[in-house]
């Protein structure tokens, strides 16, 4: 068997190829971004095109480095953004439409009708979201409603959907030219058309949002012996790979992080936080603003679940205030300037761009910056960014121990934004609990090249991934009980501030 794994990891601002030894040690990279498509106010947009061009250089550049080839690669896994809706013609290749990103608030009055007449219960309860701008399903009726041609090809069976993995496969195995059609149940289950007990797309469901079940591919588990597809000689790959796994990234990272017991919880910090508690073969429905997702399905094993808390904007926090604010020239100064000052000085920022995620599910609210006096100053601004990362991901914790029970003992953490030490501190010390990062921080890709070496034998088991895990490094907590509290009482009230600025129809 070959000595190494590929993994894509299809991201939101970026699509990078990772490539892993037995070990779980990254052998070599690449990564390039791609453009962020804003064409109004709550609109975000991809060029799948240029993600499948991305992708095909990522890969190639990454094997040129290490001094590979496609025969050096047992399998190839592959990690997406999710709920990223595409449209695409079966014949052609051709995308209809831009990819609608997850961040994108346009389908916020479908979401609010779909709560309004009760079809909202109906989707909570079959698929495990609450009906909202994030997800799938209302991005796709968009397109069908809005974008010409879209909605009469989708009934003769020509414009199909897929998530960024399902454009990926299907262009690596062949496109037009024979292409695999498919997705696993952790992309599926981000729809709101999958039903989360028969893991198989709801008639139901469907009918919500107007989607001809022949757009939607095959669903099919996250880890398969029996693969996907075959990557193509004309690819990037130059030969014939088999493509073995599928995960959605935070789903990945909960792999990559060996999460493989009930009560594990990971946290992904990257344009947004991601935190998913593995719940095991138990389907537990959140009644405190969580979503009940799929964490992966290994084989013919039963699906694995977990309770999941998604917030939209984090390190994208950082980002706004080097892009849009000029006040650092790079994510990492965002750290030394916040460590001019010892506290925040009295301001919290909410950075509600795109609504609030969990546990709130808010798309009336927008960001604020409160708590505002003269004595204020840039370190205190990017001080109080950092800790609204923080303050966020307290708040799904809250609502995980109130749906589960479990309070945890250490939050494993992983993504971009671990590198930020002051960060880090941070959370440790508004949560109360230790935070643990991972030796491999990229844990993402490290969880798509895991489903699709197990499939093939590359690992034996679960346990002996278990083994590959080594921590390098943990920060306690250091504030008292009364610094945490009084703390997330004043975001409580920023919070508050952020509501009902919006007008949802």
């Amino acid at each position: 068997m070959p000595d190494f794994v590929g993994a894509i990891d299809q991201g939101t601002t970026s699509t990078r190829f990772m490539i892993f030894d037995h070990g779980g040690n990254e052998i070599a990279r690449h990564q390039l971004e791609h453009q962020q498509i804003l064409p109004q106010a709550g609109w975000v947009e991809h060029n799948p095109t240029e993600i499948w061009e991305r992708t095909r250089a990522v890969i190639q550049t990454a094997l040129n480095k290490a001094d590979l080839t496609a025969a050096d690669l047992a399998a190839l896994g592959i990690t997406n953004q999710r709920e990223t809706t595409l449209v695409w013609n079966r014949r052609t290749g051709r995308p209809y439409y831009n990819a609608i990103v997850w961040q994108d608030t346009r389908t916020d009055r479908i979401a609010a009708a779909l709560d309004r007449d009760g079809r909202g219960e109906v989707i909570r309860r079959k698929a495990g979201l609450p009906p909202a701008t994030y997800f799938s399903g209302g991005k796709i009726q968009w397109i069908l409603e809005n974008v010409e041609g879209v909605a009469e090809a989708a009934e003769a069976g020509e414009a199909i959907f897929g998530t960024t993995d399902t454009w990926i496969v299907w262009n690596l195995t062949g496109g037009p030219d024979g292409g695999v059609h498919v997705t696993d149940p952790t992309n599926a289950s981000r729809t709101m058309l999958m039903n989360l007990e028969t893991l198989d797309w709801d008639d139901e469901l469907l009918s919500f949002f107007g989607v001809p079940r022949a757009m939607l591919p095959e669903i099919k588990p996250s880890s398969t012996p029996e693969p996907y597809g075959l990557t193509q000689r004309l690819g990037p790959l130059g030969g014939e790979v088999p493509i073995s796994g599928i995960l959605g990234d935070q789903q990945a990272a909960t792999v990559g992080q060996v999460c493989f017991a009930p009560g594990e919880a990971k946290n992904t910090y990257g344009t947004g936080n991601f935190l998913l508690l593995n719940t095991g073969n138990e389907l537990v429905r959140s009644k405190n603003g969580l979503l009940t997702t799929v964490c992966y399905q290994f084989g013919s094993e039963k699906p694995v679940y977990a309770l999941e808390g998604s917030i939209a904007v984090t390190g994208s926090a950082v980002q706004w205030l080097r892009d849009q604010l000029g006040i650092i020239s790079g994510a990492s100064q965002s750290e030394s300037l916040a460590r001019q000052v010892e506290d925040n000085g009295g301001v919290y920022f909410v950075p509600a761009f795109s609504g609030l995620f969990a546990p709130y599910w808010r798309s009336d609210a927008r960001g604020a910056i409160v708590g505002l006096s003269r004595f204020n100053t840039n370190a205190h601004l990017a001080r109080a960014t950092l800790e609204s990362i923080c303050y966020q991901t307290r708040d799904v914790v809250e609502a995980m121990r109130q749906d589960s029970g479990v309070t945890l003992d250490v939050l494993r953490v992983d993504g971009g934004v671990t590198a930020n030490e002051l960060c880090m501190q941070l959370q440790a010390d508004i949560l109360g609990v230790p935070v643990s990062k991972p030796v491999v921080a990229e844990t993402t890709a490290l969880g798509a090249a895991y489903a699709a070496g197990l499939a093939v034998g590359f690992w034996e088991s679960t346990d002996e991934l278990k083994q590959n895990w080594n921590e390098d490094r943990r920060w306690q907590p250091e504030w008292s009980g009364d610094q945490r509290e009084t703390g997330y009482a004043g975001w409580k009230k920023a919070v508050s501030r952020t509501l009902d600025w919006v007008d949802v129809p």
